[in-house]
């Protein structure tokens, strides 16, 4: 099986009153520059094969870029970086991401998010993160051969680790640290390595580099080429 039926389920999810609205509303009003674009206004599916090493864990898709597109970080700035430093090291046949049709193949890699809907400011209320987690639950039980994860941001490294307590999975006590590039191995051999996220607050003030978040998937690369 190489996709779950929960990743189905997500396409119909309306968990969420407020995120329905927002998703919807801003398909139906979307921006002049998209204005010629037909928005997915859906939840977005996660993106890859289960047999895939490498796991990324986000925050949401965009409101304008995965919300639109309908593919997680397709579209947007963030994609951009994501999906360039995934084919630098890779995990991807094209660094290019702009719509579900461009011929984007993820390599060894996949590629999830902590929520499935696009929220309001890009601030999920903690019932949302309650209501999504059933799906990273199920994602994680069935990526049976995952040996690296990326976490991006503090809210990808908190959802993480929140579903491996859930799941009864070993964590360390205490908590690795959250910080730009730092990596734990956990007791499970699993390596977790946390990143800031690439949003436009961080790239364009310069908190990430380009080739800071590189070396993260630097990292990945070396440990799952041993």
């Amino acid at each position: 099986m190489d996709k779950l039926p929960s990743q189905g389920e997500i396409l119909n999810c309306r968990r969420c009153p407020r995120l329905v609205e927002y998703r919807e509303r801003v398909a139906r009003e979307k921006v002049r520059r998209f204005r010629d674009w037909e928005y997915w206004g859906r939840p977005v599916p996660s993106f890859g094969s289960l047999k895939n090493r490498l796991l990324v864990i986000g925050l949401a898709p965009a409101a304008h870029g995965g919300n639109r597109t309908g593919r997680i970080f397709t579209g947007d700035r963030s994609g951009d970086w994501l999906y360039r430093a995934l084919y630098d090291f890779g995990f991807a046949n094209q660094p290019a991401s702009t719509h579900r049709g461009d011929g984007l193949q993820l390599i060894d890699s996949y590629i999830t998010a902590a929520i499935h809907c696009a929220p309001p400011d890009n601030k999920p209320l903690p019932s949302e993160f309650v209501n999504c987690r059933p799906y990273l639950l199920d994602e994680l039980q069935h990526l049976k051969n995952v040996r690296v994860v990326v976490t991006l941001g503090l809210i990808g490294f908190k959802a993480y680790f929140g579903a491996r307590k859930q799941l009864g999975w070993p964590n360390p006590k205490p908590l690795p640290p959250f910080g730009h590039g730092f990596a734990a191995r956990l007791a499970d051999g699993v390596t977790v390595i946390s990143s800031y996220h690439p949003s436009q607050q961080n790239t364009q003030t310069g908190k990430l580099t380009e080739k800071m978040f590189n070396d993260v998937f630097r990292q990945a690369r070396k440990i799952l080429s041993k």
